[in-house]
C-alpha cells in the first residue's frame, strides 16, 4: 500500500511539473473569432485573456473615438489610401515591450489615430491572387515608435493565441466591390521598425487558398523581405497587379518541398538561410503623389507627447455602460525581429535584406510552437 501511495505521488508530481511548463493559452484564440461587418464587433474581442491581462484598447470605433489619443485596436487594409497600421500608444515605445497594446494609426478617419503627414515615404499596394500587400518607408517616430527600433511582427496569434495586439481586429473592403462591405482577414500579419513596414492581410475562402500558409506567423526573426518580399521604393507611391510570392519559408532542395524553422533564439542571431526569398512579378503599376493619396491626414501633426486617454465610444453603434479598457500586464513576450534587416532604409524593396543581425536580443517567453 505504501509502495502505491508513493508511486502515485511521484506520478502526480511528475504531472504537476509537465502541466507547469506549458504555457497556457487563449481558450478562444483571436484568429477563430468572426466577425460578419465591423458593425457587429463587441466592445473588446478578448475582454479577458487568460495569460497577459485584460484588451488593452477597445474594438467599437466610430467618430466619437476619433482621436490621435484613440485606443481603437480595428483596422482596414482597404486601398492604398485607406490603409492602417499597428503603433504604440505612447512616444518613445519600442514593438517588443508593447506588441500586447498596439492600437490602430489609419490614413483616413475609422474612429482611430491618423498617420502624420508626412510620416509615410513611399508605398507600394500590391494585388496578389490570394493576398493584399502593402509595403513602404515610414519616419516611425511619428506612430510612437522609438528611433532606432528595429521592430518585429505583429499577428492575430501570439504566444497565447490571444494576438498581437491583444484584441486586434482586421476588416478590408478590398475584395467585397464595394466601399461599405467589409470583410474580416482572420490571418494578417505586419511587420514594421527600422523605419520599414510590410504588412500582408490573406482573405479565407475565395480568393484566398491559402491564408495561414501567405500569412505565416512564424518567421518572426526574419522580416520583411522573407516574409513579404515587395519593390516598395522611397518616395515612390503606387499600386500593382502581383503574382503570388513563394509560401514563406517553403522552398524545394534536390526535388525535396522543404518547410524551414526558423532556429530558438538561444542559438544567437539567424546569419544564413537555406533559400533565397524572391520578389514575385508585379504588373500594371499605377503611380500617385502622397499629396493627392492621403488628404485626409494633410492636416495632421506629429505623433502626440501627452498621455493617451482611453477614448471610449459613444452615440450610434456604442454600447453603453461599457468599462473603459484598462491596461493589463500586455507587454510582448514573443521574439521581435527587425522588419527590415538593415538600419538603412532599401531603395529596392522594404526590408530588403533577409537575416536580421539584430534579432535574437529579445528572450522568448514561449516555444516558437505556441506561434503557430
Amino acid at each position: 500500500m505504501a509502495s502505491y501511495a508513493l508511486s502515485a505521488l511521484l506520478a502526480l508530481a511528475s504531472s504537476t511539473l509537465v502541466t507547469a511548463q506549458v504555457p497556457t493559452i487563449e481558450p478562444t484564440p483571436l484568429a477563430s473569432l468572426n466577425f460578419a461587418s465591423p458593425a457587429d464587433l463587441p466592445y473588446q474581442v478578448e475582454p479577458n485573456p487568460v495569460v497577459r491581462g485584460s484588451q488593452f484598447g477597445f474594438n467599437q470605433c466610430n467618430s466619437t473615438t476619433q482621436n490621435q489619443q484613440s485606443l481603437c485596436q480595428t483596422m482596414y487594409v482597404n486601398s492604398i489610401d485607406d490603409f492602417c497600421l499597428w503603433g504604440p500608444d505612447k512616444p518613445n515605445s519600442t514593438i517588443s515591450d508593447t506588441e500586447g497594446e498596439e492600437v490602430a494609426w489609419c490614413t483616413k478617419p475609422h474612429g482611430a489615430r491618423l498617420i502624420p503627414n508626412g510620416a509615410l515615404q513611399g508605398v507600394q499596394f500590391l494585388k496578389a491572387p490570394d493576398y493584399i500587400l502593402v509595403a513602404g518607408f515610414i519616419d516611425q517616430t511619428q506612430v510612437n515608435i522609438q528611433d532606432g527600433d528595429f521592430g518585429g511582427e505583429l499577428d492575430p496569434h501570439g504566444q497565447d493565441l490571444a494576438g498581437n495586439p491583444m484584441g486586434g481586429i482586421v476588416f478590408s473592403n478590398a475584395y467585397s466591390g464595394s466601399n461599405t462591405t467589409y470583410q474580416q482577414m482572420v490571418e494578417w500579419n505586419l511587420f514594421i521598425g527600422g523605419n520599414q513596414f510590410c504588412l500582408k492581410i490573406c482573405p479565407t475562402g475565395a480568393p484566398g487558398n491559402n491564408p495561414a500558409g501567405y500569412c505565416r506567423n512564424t518567421l518572426d526573426r526574419l522580416g520583411c523581405s522573407v516574409n513579404s518580399p515587395n519593390n516598395a521604393q522611397k518616395d515612390v507611391y503606387e499600386v500593382c497587379d502581383s503574382a503570388d510570392m513563394d509560401l514563406p519559408g517553403v522552398y524545394v532542395s534536390n526535388g525535396q518541398t522543404i518547410t524551414y524553422t526558423q532556429p530558438p533564439e538561444s542559438l544567437g542571431a539567424i546569419t544564413s538561410i537555406p533559400f533565397t526569398a524572391t520578389v514575385p512579378a508585379s504588373s500594371n503599376c499605377t503611380p500617385f503623389s502622397s499629396a493627392a493619396l492621403y488628404t485626409d491626414i494633410a492636416s495632421v501633426s506629429g505623433a502626440s507627447t501627452t498621455p493617451a486617454a482611453s477614448a471610449t465610444p459613444s452615440g450610434s453603434g456604442s454600447v453603453s455602460g461599457s468599462a473603459k479598457p484598462t491596461s493589463g500586464s500586455a507587454t510582448g513576450s514573443h521574439s521581435a525581429s527587425a522588419a527590415g534587416s538593415s538600419s538603412t532604409s532599401t531603395p529596392n524593396g522594404a526590408g530588403a535584406f533577409g537575416v536580421s543581425l539584430v534579432a535574437g536580443v529579445i528572450g522568448v517567453a514561449f516555444s516558437v510552437a505556441f506561434l503557430a
